[in-house]
């Protein structure tokens, strides 16, 4: 502003009227009254050198800014991700606790119906050449539910256990399972037998829906169920079995009419909305109970991660995995996106599905990403999401397949912590952020391996490691990051619980993993600990495999581990057994034995021979020393034996075999 110049005066020295002059001036002439100028006008139009001024601060505030953001990207690269990802997971987190607060409650449910009127002919989900949409699957599941609603008298909080294979009656059931108030069980459908019985009845399921091609399975423990007065149906137009019902003829005739929400009207966000099974150290899989909030926070997962409703999702892992149903199907519906659903990961096919279905979002785990590494090059694949990846894989995938965005994650379950490498930083499986930690309570704590437990001090508290030191992983309990525990077994819910960490009377989560956090705030992690290992993305437990081995006629005590393989993700099963007295290794018993009820990840490929198992002074099984010693017949004296898929037998491990092997030559 010019000195000696009046506030109302123009550069010419006229007095210019005020807004509500010239508004009501327009309004008598009859013209339209303009809208209200912005900042930037009103001072124009009352001086041009206090707009050249203000012109000139805003310009300086900008570059001064732009060149703070600058310096701080300079000192940090990752300094432009780490803001993206905090303001996002700051938008999310104001969500959730809405989500909390609403009544009625507002479940993904919910937010599927909404995305139903939204675009009702947007494709939802396609599968093997065809497609449905959001309005087709929603009439879908309301057709299911009515049909469970007739044929198994379903009420507000039943469980019921789905036995089924990739498809789109997953989806179909579980929506109108939720319409109903209605948990899921997610069992695996590569289990059986006794591990099949356990996963059903620990989740108190009075119901079981069964794929055609998982009849045999069923009908192997079908007298136990039908003993418990278990309901059990099969996705099918007929069925002959005594004890199973068909399901798909009674779903067609079934209306397709919306139900009526007070079906679920006592479900809130602590109600248990799935059982998702996951193996520990006991030697059975555990029901991890997943709560409505969990549902939640894990489909937040990919819009943390960028993804829009214009994504299309690629889903190949299966349906009963964490990675599958939640951050797969369950993100897609957060963001009203297009999900492609397969059967199974086909590298062969994987390329193909991407460049024909426009995928520009893909899930993996860390055998996909090394078959991938064989496969075609073209794609629109932008974002990748999972876990496991190995160092030397991830930078070949970058390498070979260009820019794509890996968003490397570290979780569990039934966890209370999970981190997300947001920074695309090969190797690290997330960063250390204030706003993650003042959320979500988490510290790193000595571990000794041989005892497998804590280090503590004098004083009875755990020992933090040291920034860059492999520690434990403990996440602290509290209402904002709960650890509620599997369903049936306190016992297993208890040993997850570690008390008086930092100071006594505090209650944190054991994970069971090692991680390390570097001096740049990644993180890292670094082994299991424990008896469970993972093979294939699974997770392995010894007691289970070891319990299957020695009901094979000529073997005494097994002790069972992993060992790594060169080029191979995770750790493969070898168990070291004793016989029987008198008794010689029975090669087809023991192969028929663990293929007849041990899944492929789980059975072990290589036996070693003992006189007798090496305990600990509380009478526990050694494994370090085994561990070390790995499957190299050069190395160990012991005989050495290797499951051969093709002879369908145990053979025993010679030198030729163990090359071939490590060549790559004979795939594991």
């Amino acid at each position: 502003m010019s000195r000696g110049m009046c506030p109302n005066q123009s550069g010419l020295g006229e007095k210019t009227p005020d807004l509500a002059t010239r508004k009501h001036a327009a309004l008598k002439e009859g013209a339209e009254p303009s809208p209200a100028p912005s900042l930037l006008s009103l001072t124009d139009a009352r001086s041009p050198v206090r707009t050249a001024n203000m012109l000139v601060w805003f310009t300086a505030l900008a570059g001064l800014a732009a060149l703070l953001f600058l310096l701080l990207q300079t000192l940090s690269p990752y300094f432009g991700d780490e803001c993206a990802y905090i303001l996002r997971s700051i938008k999310l987190g104001i969500r959730l606790t809405k989500y909390k607060k609403a009544k009625p409650f507002y479940s993904i449910l919910d937010c599927f119906l909404d995305a139903v009127k939204r675009r009702p002919g947007k494709i939802f989900l396609h599968f093997e050449g065809r497609d449905y949409s959001y309005e087709q699957v929603d009439k879908q599941s309301n057709k299911v539910a009515r049909a469970l609603q007739a044929e198994a008298q379903l009420k507000e909080g039943d469980t019921v256990a789905l036995f089924l294979s990739n498809e789109p009656y997953v989806v179909w059931i579980w929506l109108g399972l939720a319409k109903l108030g209605c948990p899921a069980a997610l069992l695996n459908f590569n289990i059986r037998s006794k591990s099949l019985l356990h996963c059903f009845s620990c989740c108190g399921a009075k119901v079981i829906i069964v794929s055609p091609e998982l009849q045999d399975a069923v009908e192997e423990v079908l007298p136990t169920l039908r003993e418990q007065g278990i309901s059990v149906f099969i996705l099918s137009e007929s069925c002959s079995i005594q004890g199973i019902d068909s399901l798909s003829n009674k779903i067609s005739q079934a209306s397709d009419q919306p139900l009526s929400r007070d079906l679920r009207a006592n479900v809130n966000i602590r109600s248990t909305a799935l059982y998702i099974y996951t193996s520990g150290t006991t030697g059975l899989p555990k029901a991890a109970v997943v709560t409505h909030e969990r549902v939640w926070a894990a489909s937040f997962i990919q819009a943390a991660c960028g993804i829009t409703a214009e994504d299309i999702f690629y889903i190949n892992l299966p349906l009963y995995h964490s990675a599958g149903f939640l951050i797969g199907l369950s993100g897609a519906i957060e963001r009203g996106m297009t999900v492609i659903l397969k059967r199974k990961f086909s590298a062969s096919q994987f390329w193909d599905d991407c460049r024909k279905h426009n995928v520009t979002v893909m899930q993996y785990i860390g055998e996909t990403m090394r078959y991938l590494c064989n496969t075609a090059k073209t794609h629109k694949v932008r974002v990748a999401i999972g876990n496991g990846i190995r160092t030397d894989v991830w930078s070949e995938f970058l390498s070979r397949f260009g820019d794509i965005k890996v968003r490397e994650l570290y979780a569990a379950t039934e966890g209370n912590i999970g981190f997300i490498n947001y920074t695309s930083k090969i190797g690290a499986v997330g960063r250390v952020n204030f706003v993650h930690r003042f959320f979500f309570p988490y510290t790193l704590i000595k571990f000794d391996i041989e005892k497998e437990e804590p280090v503590r001090n004098a004083e009875g508290l755990c020992i933090e490691a040291a920034r860059g030191e492999t520690g434990l992983l403990v996440g602290k309990i509290t209402r904002r990051s709960p650890f509620v525990g599997y369903a049936g077994n306190q016992q297993q819910t208890e040993k997850k619980r570690l008390r008086d960490v930092l100071k006594k009377g505090d209650l944190y989560f054991n994970t069971g993993d090692l991680l390390r956090f570097d001096h740049e705030n990644f993180v890292y992690f670094q082994d299991r600990v424990g008896d469970t290992f993972r093979w294939k993305g699974e997770n392995v437990a010894t007691s289970e495999v070891a319990d299957i081995l020695t009901t094979a006629p000529c073997i005494l005590e097994a002790n069972v581990y992993g060992v790594k393989v060169e080029g191979h993700e995770g750790r493969i099963g070898m168990a070291a057994v004793t016989l029987k007295e008198g008794q010689d290794f029975d090669c087809e018993a023991t192969y028929k034995q663990v293929t007849s009820y041990l899944p492929v990840y789980a059975r072990p490929r290589f036996i070693r021979i003992q006189p007798c198992l090496e305990m600990t002074g509380t009478f526990k099984m050694k494994k370090v020393r085994l561990v070390e010693e790995g499957f190299n017949p050069a190395h160990v004296k012991d005989p050495l034996f290797f499951l051969d898929s093709e002879k369908k037998t145990y053979v025993p491990l010679t030198e030729e075999i163990y090359r071939a092997i490590i060549s790559l030559e004979i795939k594991l």
